[in-house]
Order: structure tokens, then sequence, then C-alpha cells
């Protein structure tokens, strides 16, 4: 839909009907190619799909850790993995999708009130006087068997029960009102896992309400890797950073240097692991020998790792950057 209104040449409408409305999007990621160089493709195939999606919307960004890339807008997460396949597909290209998000309305201490898609874009909490997230009402019809474990999941994503009915003897109708931002993400597979793929579900729009909400951001040798920062309700923020590190320490390969991994929430850090560095044997060669010459030798290859620590930038390949990206089991 675009709005316009048909009307004949002959005998043309004074003006366009009232009540089009242009569709927000719902869920928001970031897109970059994998090659920076490839940047102009992505743009142009971008351009090409809203020809015929004006649901999608999309806006230039950069990331410190991906480069230069787009902020794109989507109707849900359907909508966004049929986006990602048509640009691999009709476009050839090799793309990175990062964490799915909602819009979130910041209201500051000043009184204005912002709109954020991006955790980067939060503004500082002493400037903040409250965030608001969607909120969704879910319909959920489940065999009756399964209602508790239903019920238990939905309670998981912070919901709160509105109503609970039998359609029938063995058919119960479970309604909702949870967060857009829980639902996004394997909310569908978990649902269907505890359910052995009987129940389904469907949801529609309820409004803003306000949420105890923190930014949670990952640094890698103390530097912040803002692919990863998330906005976190502040009850789960302890237990999506023990997620979000313990993912980091199995597909980040290990250095000749020792990988510290943080997670920190409002300036304090919350959660951390290392990754212990590679241990090249130095004394190999040393057959026997004066022993304070094989001490001089660790301790060189000690200092070597300390300024490699304060120097080495690490690297992460795509595939393992495509797994650090996938949703935590929330």
């Amino acid at each position: 839909l675009v709005g316009d209104t048909v009307t004949l040449a002959s005998n043309p409408a004074k003006e366009a009907l009232k009540g089009f409305k242009k569709i927000k999007p719902f869920v928001y990621a970031g897109i970059y190619p994998t090659d920076t160089e490839k940047y102009d493709d992505l743009k142009e195939g971008l351009e090409k799909l809203k020809l015929n999606d004006s649901s999608l919307e999309f806006e230039p960004e950069k990331s410190d850790s991906l480069g230069f890339g787009f902020r794109c807008g989507f109707l849900g997460m359907l909508h966004m993995n049929i986006t990602k396949e048509r640009l691999e597909e009709e476009f050839d290209l090799d793309i990175v999708v990062t964490t799915p998000s909602v819009l979130y309305k910041v209201e500051k201490t000043d009184g204005s009130i912002i709109e954020i898609s991006n955790p980067k874009d939060l503004p500082e909490p002493q400037f903040i006087r409250s965030i608001l997230e969607p909120y969704v009402s879910i319909d959920v019809i489940t065999p009756s068997e399964y209602i508790g474990s239903v019920l238990n999941l939905l309670q998981e994503k912070r919901g709160y029960q509105k109503n609970l009915s039998y359609l029938s003897a063995n058919r119960c109708l479970i309604t909702y009102s949870a967060p857009l931002s829980e639902t996004i993400t394997n909310f569908y597979d978990t649902l269907k896992s505890i359910t052995r793929g009987y129940a389904s579900f469907n949801y529609e729009f309820e409004g803003y309400k306000p949420s105890d909400l923190v930014k949670m951001i990952i640094l890698i040798n103390n530097e912040p890797i803002d692919s990863f920062s998330q906005i976190v309700h502040k009850d789960k923020a302890y237990a999506q950073a023990r997620e979000v590190l313990a993912k980091l320490k199995e597909f980040v390969p290990r250095q000749l240097f020792e990988i510290r991994l943080q997670a920190k929430v409002g300036g304090k850090i919350i959660a951390k692991e290392e990754i212990k560095a590679l241990r090249k044997d130095v004394l190999a060669k040393c057959y026997g020998g004066d022993i304070t010459r094989k001490r001089k030798l660790l301790e060189k290859q000690k200092e070597g790792k300390k300024k490699l620590k304060q120097l080495g930038k690490v690297a992460i390949s795509k595939e393992a950057f495509m797994k650090l990206l996938e949703p935590t089991k929330r």
C-alpha cells in the first residue's frame, strides 16, 4: 500500500481518500555487507526491494565492528528473513544481519521523547526519566495437556494473563499481554517445542508501557562491541550477560594473548569470562643448559604477551560472527 487514490481522469476526485496510514515497522535490525566494497550493491538491492515492498524501511548507519551498512525496519521476523534471503539470492550479496530489536520510546529528563531501535542511541541513565516498550496481546491455542508449560513460557516472557478459556474439552485459548521484544526471538520455536508442534499463536499490537530497561554493553579486551550491545530488562540482564559471554567464549578463537570478555550495565561489570592465551613452548630448543636462561626466555614471553594484550585486536571469522549474533535463549 502506498496511499494513492485512483480516480477518473474525466471526473477527478478533489482530494485523496482519508484514513490511510503508512504501515510502521515493528522489528529493526542492521544489515551489513561482509565485503565493505559491496556497500553500494547492498544499497541498490534495498532500493529495488523497496519498489515493491513499501513497508521496508532503511537508512545508512555505521558500526565500529561491522563498518558501513543500513538500519532496516520490518513488519516482523518473517519479513526480515524474506528480505535477507532475497538480498542473498536475487542480488548475490553476502551479508550479516544483527540481532533484531524493537522501537523503544525514551522520555528524557528535559521532557522530550525520542524513539530508538539501536542500543547505541540510548542516552546515559542520568538523562533518562523512563523507557517505554511496545506490548502485544498474544492468543495461544493449545491442547489442554500443555496449558502448564505454555503458561510458564508466557510468564518467562514477562507476560501477564488476560484470559483463559476452553474452546473444547481438549483445546484451550490463552490470552496474555507481553513485550514485543520477548516474542520476536525464540518464542515461536520454544512454543512449538513444548507443545510438540500442536500449539499456534497470533498477536496484535497493544501499545507502549513503561519498563525497567537497561543497556547491556559487551566488551572484548575493554573495547565495547556495539553489534553485541542489547537493551534488556533489568531482572534478566545478568542471565543474558552470562549467555552472551558463554557464546563468545565458545566461538572467539584463542590468540597468543589472553582475551577478557565482560558485560557492563550502567558502568558496572555484571559478568566476565576469560579466554586463555595460546602457549608457545619457548623452551623447546633448550636441552638442559642454564636455568637462568630458561627463566629469561619465560619472562620475555610473559612480557611479550602483556604487550600483545594491550595492542592486539581480536579477529572473528564471519561464521563465528553469525553464530554470535544468533538470539540467546531467553
